[in-house]
């Protein structure tokens, strides 16, 4: 079968409306492939009373391969033995990347570095500097391409070992202005993308990037951030992966170094060089990375619910995220049972998931 072929089908149903990362995976659980999968999605969603979803189209989908084909790309699905494995071990790990350059530069120990966009120059020459000497000591940073810190630290680490992460699909620059740098990425690093080719950059994709940059890496360093900064939720998504966050201090006088401060108030490692850095990564074992497929797959998904016990589970469900753990322990219902409501509530677009395996009505 033609390699675009193998690919077709995993990414109608990734690319099919309502069909998320969790559902995806309990989706493959259940059907056992992504083609059973496609079939059921309409009587999936009509139990969970909605409206079918809208499957993607096959031809769109063919020009989306094409696409990624002719810009030198390649795909990424999760369960591919290169696919990272702490990345894998995110409840929300993409099923789908695209990606130019060098995967084993995912292989090696990963910092993502991040911070202000209108950082000070003290602040960018710091993280340049930082992200060299990690780079040179066999670490790869990681980063978003963003201006500011983002744009140091991949500069820093180019010569040693960076993996750029974008909102946007893989061939679109954001900010215009790094395009030259992002080919460097590209082409001496590692690019990674998970919108497809041609999207444009919205600002609802920045948290899904910060997720992968998070999720890629044994730790988080942010240099200059303020309160409530993109670079805090990278910290965020970081901390609840269990991931280590570390933060450079700054002068309470300015606004830029908030954040950080923040963070070291919260618990956070305070970080002034390198070896500050490699000193928080010494005791995590890469060997002791769950492999692709575990850490927090769901359960299997039942065939069956009834209709008392959509009922239960439906009426424990409200507008405030809640806990899939504490829907299964108030419900009295096995997991199965539980996971399969959600999915069917998800399909038919009244369920909406959030960080931390938390769930709430739509």
């Amino acid at each position: 079968m033609p390699d675009s072929d193998r690919r077709l089908a995993p990414l109608r149903l990734i690319r099919s409306a309502n069909v998320g990362p969790v559902t995806y995976r309990q989706l493959l659980a259940r059907f056992g492939s992504a083609e059973a999968a496609l079939e059921a999605l309409p009587a999936l969603a009509a139990r969970g009373g909605g409206r079918a979803p809208v499957i993607a189209d096959s031809a769109k989908v063919e020009r989306e391969i094409a696409a990624v084909d002719r810009l030198g790309a390649h795909y990424l699905f999760r369960g591919d033995p290169d696919y990272p494995p702490l990345l894998a071990e995110l409840e929300s790990a993409p099923p789908a990347l695209t990606f130019r350059g060098d995967l084993t530069l995912t292989r090696r120990p990963c910092v993502a570095m991040v911070g202000a966009r209108n950082a000070s120059a003290a602040a960018c020459r710091f993280a340049r500097g930082l992200a060299q000497d990690l780079s040179m000591q066999g670490v790869t940073v990681v980063s978003g391409l963003a201006r500011g810190i983002d744009t140091q630290a991949h500069i820093g680490a180019l010569d040693g070992g960076t993996v750029g992460v974008i909102a946007s699909g893989i061939d679109i620059a954001f900010p215009p202005e790094n395009a030259e740098l992002q080919e460097a990425v590209a082409t001496r690093g590692l690019l990674i993308a998970e919108q497809p080719p041609g999207s444009e950059p919205r600002a609802r994709h920045f948290p899904y990037r910060n997720r992968i940059i998070a999720g890629l890496s044994l730790g988080t360093v942010v240099v200059e951030a303020a309160p409530k900064s993109g670079s805090l939720i990278t910290a965020r998504l970081a901390n609840e992966a269990g991931r280590e966050v570390m933060a450079v201090p700054g002068s309470p006088l300015d606004p830029r170094a908030q954040g950080c401060n923040l963070l070291i108030r919260d618990g956070a490692t305070l970080i002034q060089n390198a070896a500050d850095v490699l000193e928080m990564l010494r005791p995590i074992d890469p060997r002791a990375v769950r492999s692709p497929g575990s850490g927090f797959d769901p359960a299997p998904v039942c065939a069956d619910a009834s209709e008392r016990e959509r009922s239960d589970i439906t009426g424990l469900l409200g507008p405030v995220p809640v806990a899939v753990d504490e829907l299964i322990r108030q419900s009295g219902h096995a997991p199965a049972i539980v996971q399969t409501i959600l999915l069917e509530l998800e399909l038919a677009g009244r369920l909406e998931r959030h960080a931390g395996g938390r769930v709430s009505l739509g």
